[in-house]
């Protein structure tokens, strides 16, 4: 396990280097560091700006080699976002490095964790929550998968349609609170009146039973977010739900 030393130290190595190279335009850090919430677990979060796009490719080519060469990565991954591109490095200590690289153009902060370093950076941008509709939609989508799992007795996927439900009526619930709506980043910030009830809906056991228990809890915990967001379409919805969290015959 890495120490916050260790992480701090190759973070400034990180930006030293992309300082002094002439194909980035600009550095910042990005993630909890930015927002001075950074604990014992955090990550590396860095974002850099490229000057001509064309040399995009080679400077990731360049920098993947430096990360395996120098720091001894272990794996990497790409994470895609409109012209963002995330390689995400995973270090034998466990330290997660997220180096994100964009076209100068669009070399801005996307949310408010965003410190520049040095170079310059475009006006803010900070991306909108995802919309309470759409949240709305993969809910009901989940919670009719779930159901046809169950009567298929494909048991490890309903499960992961159930918690798909829950991941999805608590997202509501974070966006209803003003609080980070992806990757469950804001439920551990919820009321507890808000969470205690979802807390059944966790799946003790595998069978069709426990699932189908599982499922009619979680149901009833999205129908009550959806009418915290638009009552109407929660009672247009009820009657087709409630449907779905009786087991299949």
């Amino acid at each position: 396990m890495f120490t916050a030393e260790e992480r701090a130290r190759l973070r400034s190595d990180l930006l030293e280097y992309a300082a002094r190279d002439p194909r980035i335009s600009g550095g910042a850090i990005t993630g909890s560091a930015a927002g001075e919430r950074e604990d014992r677990w955090s990550d590396i979060d860095l974002a850099f700006g490229v000057s001509n796009p064309a040399d995009l490719p080679k400077v990731l080519s360049d920098w993947t080699f430096r990360m395996y060469d120098q720091h001894l990565a272990l794996h990497h991954l790409d994470v895609k976002s409109g012209a963002w591109i995330y390689r995400v490095f995973l270090l034998p200590d466990t330290l997660q490095v997220d180096l994100a690289f964009v076209p100068a153009t669009e070399f801005r902060a996307l949310a408010p964790t965003f410190r520049l370093v040095f170079g310059e950076a475009n006006e803010s941008r900070h991306v909108p929550p995802p919309l309470p509709a759409d949240i709305i939609g993969l809910g009901w989508l989940y919670a009719l998968h779930a159901r046809t799992c169950i009567a298929r007795r494909k048991l490890w996927q309903a499960e992961y349609m159930i918690s798909g439900v829950r991941d999805n009526a608590l997202a509501l619930a974070c966006i209803r609170h003003g609080l980070p709506a992806v990757h469950g980043r804001g439920m551990d910030q919820l009321p507890s009146e808000v969470t205690e009830p979802f807390e059944g809906s966790f799946i003790r056991q595998l069978d069709t039973a426990e699932l189908s228990r599982a499922l009619r809890v979680v149901i009833q915990g999205l129908l009550s977010e959806i009418r915290n967001v638009d009552e109407e379409l929660a009672g247009r919805l009820h009657e087709a739900l409630t449907w779905l969290s009786e087991p299949p015959h």
